[in-house]
């Protein structure tokens, strides 16, 4: 077992809980460390509950098309750790000694104290970000906003936030203005806003948050909007209209998350000129979300001609995304869809399957390996049958591949499938695949 995996498996023991909210033992620690987040670049803080990933990864893409040195921290990685730390001093994920460095640090400053895993781990990366160069620092919200480790940045560039649904009712509220009213707990003093297309209660929730901290607010779809155009995209504002290429990342949703990133970008003023931006917006890269699976083991398992998609989306805001994508590739070329599923106990696999009612030939359920908090097979089944769906569990995700193999034979057609329902299981099948993020 290397260093890394040591110390992160210290780290983990140090609170029993795996979530555990509050600011309390944030401030403690990074006194204690000598407030290295005071230190920061500019920051660009982003809260929601889908599309905070892309959001950000378009953010960066830009960013770094116009010469900007980006750092970057999202959560969970897929892989491994080293992903959720993208420092801007040479562009990449922070290597395992620069890692293990700061990960010591923070155990000693921390002193055998109680706090949670991503508080402590969150720490060390304000502190790489804070001794480390570069012109904006992307900081994406762990859990929530309100009382989200992250939240310890008083004076932010800009604040976005992406759409609001239901996840993580346990920890922040169980109706949408509740969970919206935590998501808006990182808006700050003056900071302006950029804000997603969201239902009544969560807009009204963040509205109001926003005029308590006389922050600037612009909304998509009543402020700016970007929209397919004649094969292109189109951004639009009171200011301008700036005529660019397609997200690469596929789906409608990712229109949405391309326009809040560029209007963010622009609240910041940081947004380059429409060239340079086209040049990011080409070069944008999220792996696990709708992404297609072309070489590797589990494509050599799979009739020849499959179609094979990976999406990490878990909750029924990314359910109703995907399947709003699997239905327009089925108008484009029709084919068979079978899901592929592994799901968190956590997640709400109901909500998640019922927007594929109707679409999909029949789901098949998998354990996920990479973490002991996953459904069983069998369990996660019976959720899809709940929604409506013809499910049958599977104890290896080969076995799962392997029945639509075999169902793909007996109709001679070749299948559309897609892996999905959990970033765990996206970042198992990306290693399995060679795939790694970079």
């Amino acid at each position: 077992m290397d260093q890394v995996t040591k110390i992160l498996d210290r780290l983990l023991a140090l609170h029993p809980k795996e979530i555990d909210l509050s600011l309390g033992r944030m401030h403690r620690l990074l006194a204690a460390l000598g407030h290295p987040e005071r230190r920061l670049p500019p920051v660009i803080h982003i809260a929601g509950t889908n599309g905070k990933g892309s959001v950000t990864a378009t953010m960066r893409a830009i960013l770094e098309a116009s010469g900007k040195r980006c750092h970057v921290y999202t959560s969970p990685h897929l892989v491994s750790f080293n992903e959720r730390i993208r420092l801007g001093s040479d562009g990449r994920f922070v290597s395992d000694p620069v890692l293990y460095e700061a990960l010591h640090r923070c155990e000693e400053a921390n002193g055998g104290e109680e706090i949670t895993f991503f508080e402590i781990t969150t720490a060390a990366a304000l502190l790489l970000f804070a001794e480390h160069s570069a012109d904006v620092l992307l900081l994406e919200v762990g859990l929530g906003g309100r009382l989200d480790a992250t939240n310890v940045i008083d004076h932010p560039l800009a604040t976005v936030i992406t759409p609001v649904s239901m996840d993580h009712e346990k920890f922040l509220g169980d109706d949408l203005a509740a969970i919206a009213a935590e998501k808006a707990g990182i808006i700050k003093p003056d900071a302006p806003v950029i804000c997603a297309a969201q239902e009544d209660d969560a807009l009204k929730t963040i509205t109001r948050q926003a005029a308590r901290n006389r922050a600037p607010l612009k909304v998509f779809g009543q402020d700016f909007v970007a929209q397919a155009d004649q094969g292109r995209m189109a951004f639009q504002d009171e200011d301008e209209l700036i005529d660019l290429p397609l997200p690469v990342l596929g789906g409608r949703h990712q229109f949405a998350n391309a326009g809040l990133a560029i209007a963010a970008l622009k609240a910041a003023g940081l947004l380059p000129d429409a060239a340079v931006i086209t040049q990011g917006l080409k070069s944008v890269n999220w792996p696990g979300r709708l992404q297609p699976i072309t070489h590797g083991d589990l494509v050599e398992m799979c009739p020849e001609g499959s179609e094979i998609w990976l999406d990490g989306g878990h909750n029924p805001g990314a359910g109703l995304s995907i399947a709003q994508f699997m239905g327009e590739q089925e108008e484009r070329a029709p084919r068979p869809l079978y899901l592929v599923a592994g799901m968190l106990t956590t997640k709400d696999p109901v909500g998640f399957f019922r927007p594929f009612d109707g679409l999909v030939r029949h789901v098949g359920t998998v354990p996920i390996l990479s973490t002991t908090t996953g459904r069983t097979p069998e369990e996660l089944a019976d959720l899809a049958s709940c929604a409506g769906l013809e499910a049958t569990p599977f104890q290896t995700l080969d076995a799962a591949l392997a029945d639509v193999a075999a169902c793909a034979a007996r109709d001679g057609e070749a299948p559309r499938i897609l892996i999905c329902g959990s970033l765990y299981l996206a970042g198992e099948v990306l290693a399995r695949s060679g795939l790694a993020p970079a």
